[in-house]
């Protein structure tokens, strides 16, 4: 028994890719079998080799390793080789070739030598005349003198499969059979022009010589299905069992397409009137001509910079997206599993090794998934939760070393200890932390406030006014010698009980303002330690000086 996800190198790996790869894994471990890993990278405009790499770390971060495949080394992470390579089908075109050129000899396919333009001329004839276009076999019409004259004269050309007449059923373990009708499937091209295999026959050839059995795959291929059962009859294939999924939507019923992001981004600069990019995004060519043609996508880095510039937060799409937001792999697998099939009862918190033992078709759900990413962020909220402190430490090292190095360098051991156990109880992501205390990368001279509703509150409500505070506040942190987390509880616990009838928030909320610039940090105790004194008093005499200097702030 073996599976295989056949991904095409076009971008970052899409989670319904990932859920697909996941089931196929899944299931070859259940059954005992092998799983399959083989890059389908013919489409040379798509295609690129940093995506296939991009693929690779995706699916080894998940925890999906192959069996057979491209060789991947990543730490204690190795996957990969096998005797059926090449595994990347570029690397076998002459495969190809040989089986192509089987069907030509026995009449099953021949070359089509029609231009772009004859082909349009065509359909649009059949557009007018009100009727469904069908290739109409010039290609077959020629002798085979013309044929071999045309090729040696360098003519381009494809090859076309002479597909049968009459009806095919195709078998499916999830959504059952279905049979289309004779005549539905066209004379469809199997060799482009550039020498390159179409999809549907490169598939077709390397499941059989490859000894795939199970084919788990989209539902968007359940209609090309036929067309991969008249090729396997053609060329005297086995037909494997076909599984397909449905696909995974967006909660609003539409499709996660990879162009949200630039939808997103393209509302955010036309509400700001932006005629050129924000500096430092990208260069002005880059953002013209984004802007003037919606079907251009920013890569990655350029939308992310764009992004974090008009602070605008960006759906995540893809695996990658996943990752570089904090969310942990155990509970992204936990969700697209859920996202397709069900484990029974009411059970939703699983991890890899379950799905595993228990992963099987008729489990599988036959309508589209609506993913929620409220939930899953409360699913990750909750595996952070439950982690034990040094654990989650560990794992905020880990993506602020890989996502955020300014940040990492700009703190000591020390302030990133004490800055990520402080986070831990208030972080729904492993990204929460370095996005939230940016206050922390803040030059003291640079931070800045803005007069707003909680800011004037804190500020200039009650009696003493938190200004008055932080006043009184100022020698008394100053004479304190012992700057540590206990230390500062203690002399401000005491400063509370004396000053504001025990209420610690009337004295933290007015410092938390007056350091980070902001209503949102961690424990205020926490918040100086890893600030520092120096920066600490600072902080909160320039706080002091812009009330001053602010119409109705001043105390």
């Amino acid at each position: 028994m073996k599976t295989r996800f056949a991904p095409s190198p076009s971008g970052h790996l899409h989670v319904g890719g990932a859920r697909t790869a996941l089931f196929n894994f899944a299931y070859a471990r259940r059954l005992e079998g092998s799983f399959l890993l083989r890059i389908e990278d013919t489409d040379q405009k798509r295609s690129s080799d940093a995506a296939s790499i991009g693929f690779l770390k995706d699916l080894a971060w998940l925890g999906i390793r192959w069996d057979e495949g491209p060789e991947f080394a990543d730490g204690h992470v190795h996957c990969g080789g096998g005797k059926a390579g090449p595994y990347f089908q570029s690397e076998r075109l002459e495969v190809y070739a040989d089986e192509l050129n089987r069907l030509v000899r026995e009449g099953k396919a021949y070359h089509a030598f029609d231009t772009p333009d004859e082909l349009e001329a065509k359909r649009q004839a059949a557009r007018a005349e009100g009727r469904s276009y069908r290739y109409d076999r010039a290609g077959l019409m020629l002798s085979p003198d013309t044929v071999q004259r045309y090729l040696d004269e360098g003519r381009p050309s494809v090859v076309r499969f002479k597909a049968p007449e009459g009806p095919v059923t195709i078998a499916d373990e999830v959504l059952g059979s279905a049979t289309l009708p004779a005549g539905e499937v066209d004379d469809f091209v199997i060799r482009k022009a550039d020498g390159y295999p179409t999809y549907h026959f490169a598939v077709v050839v390397d499941d059989e010589l490859m000894g795939v059995t199970h084919v788990l795959r989209a539902q968007e291929h359940f209609n090309n299905t036929a067309k991969h059962i008249l090729l396997q009859d053609a060329l005297g294939y086995r037909r494997p069992v076909y599984a397909h999924l449905a696909i995974i939507c967006n909660p609003d019923g539409s499709k996660m397409s990879k162009r949200d992001k630039d939808r997103i981004l393209r509302a955010a600069v036309k509400e700001r009137g932006l005629e050129a990019p924000p500096h430092g995004t990208m260069d002005d060519a880059v953002f013209e001509a984004w802007v003037a043609d919606k079907n251009v996508q920013l890569d990655l880095e350029h939308a992310m910079r764009l992004a974090d510039a008009l602070d605008v937060q960006l759906p995540e799409i893809n695996v990658d997206d996943f990752r570089r937001s904090g969310y942990l792999p155990e509970v992204l697998v936990n969700f697209l599993a859920l996202n397709g099939w069900s484990p029974g009862g009411d059970r939703e918190k699983f991890d890899l090794a379950f799905i595993c033992r228990e992963f099987d078709l008729p489990r599988v759900i036959k309508t589209p998934a609506r993913f929620d990413r409220t939930k899953l962020l409360a699913f990750n909220l909750d595996a952070l939760q439950a982690m034990p402190r040094e654990a989650f430490v560990d794992r905020v090292r880990a993506h602020g070393d890989e996502f955020h190095p300014f940040f990492m360098e700009h703190l000591s051991e020390a302030q990133f200890e004490l800055l990520a156990a402080a986070s831990h109880e208030r972080s729904k992501t492993l990204d929460d932390m370095f996005r939230t205390n940016r206050w922390v990368l803040t030059p003291d001279e640079k931070l800045a406030w803005e007069d707003t509703k909680p800011v004037r509150k804190a500020l200039t409500g009650g009696g003493p006014t938190g200004l008055d505070q932080l006043r009184a506040l100022q020698p008394i942190l100053a004479d304190l010698a012992d700057w540590t987390v206990p230390e500062l509880e203690r002399v401000i616990t005491e400063f509370a009980q004396a000053h504001a009838g025990g209420q610690l928030g009337r004295i933290a909320q007015p410092l938390r303002i007056a350091v980070s610039g902001g209503t949102v940090s961690p424990a205020i105790f926490d918040t100086l330690a890893i600030l520092g004194k120096k920066s600490t008093l600072r902080r909160i005499e320039r706080c002091l000086e812009w009330a001053a200097a602010s119409a109705g702030l001043a105390g």
